[in-house]
């Protein structure tokens, strides 16, 4: 069984879903790259990796949430930075460190890019979470 889900407190995708839910004994959501967009489109923190990433994992929780997951339950990201140096990667990491991905130990690529979709954008992250039963408590 495969859902799409498009999540409407986030700027509509042009031709992709936010997330796809598949079940095949445990749900898994392969969660669509979160960009720095708010809802109407308008990429925020330009020139700043650092608030971009910010807006970045705001998204995500919000795609996480609307597929019933949340951060601790992301078992993979892939964090990909316009950068062409490892200080600028280092920033943006801290910040991903930071928030709640850090909760639940996940596998991850940082990548530093040349360019990503959006006119000025710097930041985007791909991941797959586990999306629980209600009430189960799978933390090990």
């Amino acid at each position: 069984m495969l859902k799409r889900v498009i999540v409407p407190s986030l700027f509509a995708p042009p031709v992709y879903a936010h997330a796809s839910v598949v079940e095949a004994g445990t749900k898994l959501a392969f969660l669509a790259g979160a960009v720095p967009l708010d809802a109407d489109g308008t990429i925020v923190g330009v020139g700043d990796p650092v608030r971009q990433t910010v807006q970045v994992l705001a998204n995500l929780d919000e795609q996480l949430r609307a597929v019933g997951s949340d951060m601790a339950h992301v078992v993979s990201t892939d964090v990909y930075v316009v950068a062409g140096e490892p200080a600028v990667l280092s920033a943006v990491w801290e910040v991903v460190e930071a928030s709640g991905l850090s909760v639940g130990p996940h596998a991850s690529t940082l990548l530093g890019v040349a360019c990503l979709g959006y006119t000025g954008q710097l930041v985007e992250i791909t991941a797959t979470a586990v999306v629980p039963e209600p009430g189960a408590d799978d933390q090990d």
